[in-house]
């Protein structure tokens, strides 16, 4: 078996646990037609009844799909969605999970990024993935700083943290694949300081240099050079809550690189992301047509002054 087929049997398998007689759902893209199908193809050797729903790309991560996609997701029991754009931070996707749908979301995933990254150890991510989300349930301020210069200061205070390690075999189960990360969203109304962004920068890929936001109030105010500058733009396209604090995550996959695929890279091991714009589908109140990430590569990541990640390196 090549190692992409046995990614895709992971995620169809293990991750989702496709039963007999289940009804599956493949959302795609015209550009990822043949990823969907051999999805498709896996969810019905597996016993599912599979199909298959192709849309238009749409204009930013977080766009909804069409309404009828989105009945269709709310009626299946699994859906898979390899798609250019996330559709994680959609109400579509949201309402789907709260009917009891178990929901994988795969935003710009390769073949080769799934055959690699898709080949961690299971079982090591679960268990990294849930001690980091139970440290960022328990804990109320964050600090991220690093060799670059950011000092953000952020509040957790009072939200639940998400583990998201590839365990998708519950009702109403969600997570993106590749996994590998844990992660909560912030109070969008706090936070303050500076980050120096030198991984990928959402949609945006790899910046030629590192850029520099300045967050105040919970809200991306300004960005240095060209990149920073688009990206913000980018934000503020989507309206006011387009700029604020959506989600803190940690990566905790041992098989992922960077690649300027943020569906990887935020999962590198020892990393950290924040995103910017929608989060109501993960704790937050903010839907917003858009959810931007940006990795910091070798961060120390304090919560209430004890560090979980230091210089890169993850400490539990």
């Amino acid at each position: 078996m090549s190692d992409l087929n046995r990614g895709i049997s992971a995620v169809v398998n293990e991750c989702l646990k496709v039963g007999e007689g289940e009804q599956v759902l493949v959302v795609c893209n015209p550009s990822t037609l043949g990823l969907a199908e051999r999805m498709r193809g896996e969810a019905g050797r597996a016993g599912a009844d599979a199909m298959l729903a192709m849309m238009a790309e749409r204009a930013t991560n977080g766009t909804e799909p069409p309404r009828a996609i989105a009945a269709a997701m709310k009626s299946a029991d699994v859906v898979l969605c390899p798609t250019r754009q996330s559709l994680s931070h959609t109400a579509a996707r949201r309402e789907a999970c709260e009917a009891g749908v178990r929901i994988a979301t795969l935003p710009q995933v390769s073949e080769e990024t799934l055959a690699r990254v898709m080949l961690a150890d299971l079982a090591e991510l679960r268990r990294r993935g849930r001690t980091v989300a139970a440290k960022l349930t328990e804990g109320a301020k964050v600090r991220i700083t690093c060799p670059n210069g950011s000092d953000l200061r952020m509040s957790i205070a009072g939200r639940d943290a998400i583990s998201d390690d590839g365990d998708l075999s519950e009702p109403g189960a969600f997570g993106n694949l590749p996994c590998g990360e844990g992660f909560v969203s912030p109070l969008h109304t706090e936070g303050d300081g500076t980050l120096v962004v030198d991984g990928t920068m959402g949609s945006l890929g790899i910046p030629s240099e590192p850029s520099s936001f300045t967050i105040e109030g919970g809200a991306l105010t300004g960005a240095s050079g060209p990149a920073g500058a688009q990206f913000l733009e980018l934000l503020q396209g989507a309206g006011e809550g387009g700029t604020y604090l959506a989600e803190l995550g940690i990566g905790t996959n041992e098989c992922a690189t960077l690649s300027g695929n943020l569906i990887e890279d935020e999962k590198i091991l020892g990393t950290c992301h924040v995103a910017f714009g929608a989060s109501a589908g993960i704790g937050g109140e903010i839907q917003v047509p858009i959810h931007e990430d940006v990795v910091i590569m070798k961060p120390t990541v304090q919560i209430d002054g004890e560090a979980i990640v230091e210089d890169g390196a993850l400490l539990v």
